[in-house]
């Protein structure tokens, strides 16, 4: 039996003129939904599809959003520099500026146009707790355990005078699934471990237990609209015990908030679910990805095997007040520009698709619909929820209430528009290990297994059917 989602228990219908939506607290008209249409969505054709700006900003935020774009595009350089407002790069790090990672907002690549491992794909490390305090006190506040030499992320670049730790590779093996009609697909299965996974390792040999997990700078898309969305809503579907006997046991991933100093704030972003905000967010990834000190992430990405980074020039205090590379009005300005993106506008015409994505259980985990604060019908396709997908899909590492097998439900809207976005086709999954649609769900495993399996006895056109299906959400 597949699981029901009560998706109106929070919710109150009225009978209003034209009513078509509903909210948490009243219902909005078809009317007043085509007005928030216009104010959300986009139907660009051109490569700018996940950068226009949401309709109705006055003056002021008119150019919060102008600042915001600016630190976002324009790249950071090496500190002390006479461009002071964009100096602190380094001393460690990976790219220069948010756009590397994310081409025009869209979702990164493995490989760049020289066929090297591109900036958009990075790796996390961590090792295994050993019950100290000290790992305890990390654990509570991160999430997991950095690696002792070369932290919580491998910088691929170093300021003048600081080696950078490392260089990525990849290597796959092949494996070949084969659907009930005959048809093989080969699916490319990344290898683990350091030799398989970093070259040109600068600061010696990593800890013996130490795990590297490769992740790809995902699409920008909707990250505004996903925080309209209540807790209440998120957590109406969350069965951590699987009480209904379904086989799909979505929980909630509780992370520390720095903004509240809560120990228990629903993540919404990053492939785990790590991230209670977009702020939060924005503020983890200046400072993993281009060693950019802030209020949220104050200190350097210096471990104390790390000499020359730890020698390098840093921000200095001014009257004892410490003075971050990235100041908290241009964090701020950077979250304001990045939650206020129109999201890509959706028209369904695979109604066949539709009706097999449901059929099959795959909406049991993404969930088409959410309402935001202001009564707009939110359509991420996703639960925001931890799911076992399988030990295909492990990667060794837990992040707060995220075990090793355990990811968030990837959102399904845009996606269909990410080669707009980038002109190349796109690759999918945490690790852009899957070439297409087709292979990212035959990668499907642990809670999506049985649906996976309805998806593989299908008819060729009938998958064709389903792929078309999401690309147009």
């Amino acid at each position: 039996m597949q699981k029901k989602h009560n998706y109106s228990r929070f919710s109150q219908v009225f009978l209003v003129s034209s009513v078509v939506f509903t909210t948490g607290l009243f219902a909005v008209s078809d009317t007043a939904q085509k007005t928030l249409d216009k104010k959300y969505t986009t139907s660009t054709t051109s490569n700018k599809v996940f950068q226009k700006q949401i309709r109705g900003l006055d003056d002021k935020e008119q150019d919060i959003f102008m600042l915001g774009r600016s630190f976002f595009t324009i790249p950071w350089v090496e500190a002390p520099s006479a461009t002071t407002a964009r100096d602190g790069l380094g001393p460690l790090f990976s790219a220069n500026t948010c756009v590397n990672c994310h081409p025009n907002n869209a979702i990164g690549s493995v490989y760049n146009t020289k066929n090297q491992v591109s900036r958009n794909y990075i790796s996390r490390v961590s090792v295994p707790s050993n019950g100290s305090q000290e790992d305890q006190k990390m654990l509570k506040y991160n999430g997991f355990i950095q690696e002792p030499t070369y932290g919580s992320q491998i910088s691929i670049n170093g300021v003048e005078g600081v080696p950078y730790e490392a260089k990525p590779i990849i290597k796959y093996e092949d494996i070949s699934v084969k659907y009930p009609d005959g048809e093989v697909v080969i699916l490319k299965k990344p290898l683990q471990g350091v030799e398989n996974q970093l070259r040109d390792l600068q600061y010696g040999k990593m800890d013996k237990n130490a795990n590297i997990s490769n992740r790809l700078a995902p699409a920008l898309v909707g990250l505004g609209l996903i925080e309209q969305i209540s807790d209440a809503q998120i957590l109406e579907n969350e069965d951590i015990n699987d009480k209904n006997n379904d086989g799909i046991s979505g929980k909630a991933n509780r992370v520390y908030n720095i903004q509240n100093n809560s120990y228990s704030t629903i993540g919404r972003y990053t492939w785990k679910g790590s991230a209670p905000s977009v702020i939060h967010q924005s503020a983890a990834a200046a400072a993993n990805d281009m060693s950019l000190t802030n209020e949220f992430f104050p200190s350097e990405n210096c471990t104390s095997s790390q000499k020359e980074c730890l020698k390098s020039p840093k921000g200095e205090d001014v009257n004892g007040k410490k003075v971050f590379d990235l100041p908290i009005q241009r964090l701020e300005a950077i979250a304001f520009y990045l939650k206020n993106l129109k999201i890509p506008k959706s028209t369904i015409t695979q109604k066949e698709g539709e009706k097999l994505f449901e059929s099959i259980g795959c909406v049991d985990c993404h969930i088409p619909s959410f309402t935001g604060d202001n009564g707009y019908a939110i359509k991420p396709f996703t639960d925001f929820l931890l799911h076992d997908m399988g030990e295909g899909l492990g990667d060794g590492r837990s992040e707060f209430d995220a075990d090793e097998v355990e990811w968030k439900t990837a959102p399904l809207w845009g996606i269909g528009k990410y080669k707009q976005a980038t002109k190349k086709d796109p690759e999918f999954l945490h690790d852009g290990r899957a070439k297409s649609l087709e292979e990212a769900i035959i990668w499907h495993g642990g809670e999506a297994q049985k649906s996976k399996k309805r998806f593989m006895s299908l008819s060729k056109k009938q998958r064709d059917s389903i792929i078309k299906y999401i690309k147009e959400l």
